[in-house]
């Protein structure tokens, strides 16, 4: 008799969004993924590439020129020196970089601590490496971190702390200070930490990304994760990277060159190419995203919904207590895709416990304007 070994995993609720929008024709503000494409140079690198036979294998880190591309956006947005062949590693996509660093170090019986709502790729990496995740909750309503939660959550078996800033689903900010506190309370510790930043450059206001990258102590013991996908439009593409000291890189290498040995060869070409040539790109986009961010909340400044304008990402949260306070979020997601046609995330799956009254969807709004302008006519109308 086969026995799961993710028992209590299923489908993803952004599968499962996703093809609900699908198959009532809703706008899909669910899954986060632009319905936009990137940008012309950037594909066109990548035809360029392939005719000109750049179609085998790359080396299994990743290819040289991306690699140090990588180590230069560090160097000019960080201040951190870093080497290019040693701590940089190409893989196919943030999640399974997210994987290889939590094989790398979790062992059976180790503790992950993470934050609630979270990413729901983390659970099942720490599963998976026979370790144990410990769930504490962000305070509500800014997202923030409980410091004494979270000191009194450490133990001996404590092996590594998630954090993940700009934060999917809330949009909430790390600010230099906690990452300052949390060096503090982890010092004499044998806690290692993965930090996804895989929505790096889009936060908000004239605010900072405030990356363990620019923290000295805290890098030493970082795994530090970024999308390229997310970062120029092309979710599609799968490819990401880790920065980590090269005693963790070399870790990560070893479990990395055996779920994928490498990345895409003709993407991870174009995307250098693309570096190299449009730096302004990573300059441009916390504007771009603001103004969508911006146009999406104006259009619902009269709606029924309440919300806090996002501090990052490209994900708003709105609550719904003022229009079905009688419906879960799942089914409020389900009865705002089947009955308006517009589908979003619920919530609560982020959660171990979600809190009983959080009545909060969440909203993609990396769309066109014309399908921002929709969405938000069809929600205004409830």
């Amino acid at each position: 008799m086969l026995i799961s070994k993710l028992p209590n995993v299923g489908t993803t609720i952004f599968t499962t969004m996703s093809q609900l929008a699908a198959e009532t024709g809703a706008l899909n503000l669910s899954q986060g993924f632009p319905d936009f494409d990137g940008p012309d140079a950037l594909r066109e690198a990548v035809a360029r590439h392939v005719m000109e036979g750049h179609n085998q294998y790359a080396p299994m880190t990743g290819l040289p020129a991306l690699r140090e591309q990588v180590a230069l956006k560090v160097s000019s947005l960080y201040g951190l020196q870093v080497s290019a062949e040693a701590e940089v590693t190409i893989t196919p996509g943030a999640t399974q970089a997210i994987f290889c660093a939590i094989h790398a170090v979790i062992r059976p019986g180790d503790e992950v601590i993470v934050f609630d709502p979270c990413y729901d790729s983390y659970e099942p990496a720490v599963e998976l490496a026979g370790g144990v995740c410990v769930h504490q909750a962000l305070s509500l309503p800014d997202f923030a971190i409980d410091w004494q939660m979270l000191a009194d959550a450490i133990t001996p078996r404590t092996r590594m702390i998630v954090l993940n800033t700009p934060h999917n689903p809330s949009g909430a900010l790390i600010e230099m200070a906690d990452l300052d506190r949390l060096a503090v309370l982890i010092r004499d510790r044998d806690i290692y930490l993965l930090s996804d930043e895989v929505y790096e450059h889009l936060v908000f206001d004239g605010r900072e990304h405030a990356s363990v990258l620019r923290h000295d102590e805290l890098y030493q013991r970082a795994f530090v994760i970024s999308s390229f996908g997310k970062t120029y439009h092309v979710t599609g593409w799968k490819t990401g990277y880790v920065v980590a000291p090269a005693a963790l890189s070399s870790e990560l290498r070893k479990v990395h060159q055996y779920v994928s040995f490498t990345s895409v060869t003709p993407l991870q070409w174009a995307l250098a190419d693309f570096m190299a040539a449009h730096p302004e790109h990573l300059a441009e986009l916390p504007a771009f995203y603001q103004a969508k961010r911006d146009l999406f909340c104006d259009l619902l400044a009269n709606s029924r919904f309440r919300f806090t304008r996002a501090a990052g990402t490209y994900f708003q949260l709105t609550d719904y207590s003022a229009i079905r306070p009688d419906l879960d979020d799942v089914a409020m997601a389900k009865w705002l895709t089947r009955e308006h046609g517009v589908a979003s995330i619920p919530i609560s799956v982020f959660y171990q416990t979600p809190p009983a009254e959080s009545r909060l969807v969440r909203f993609c709004f990396a769309k066109r304007e014309e399908t921002l302008r929709q969405a938000a006519e069809r929600l205004c109308a409830i």
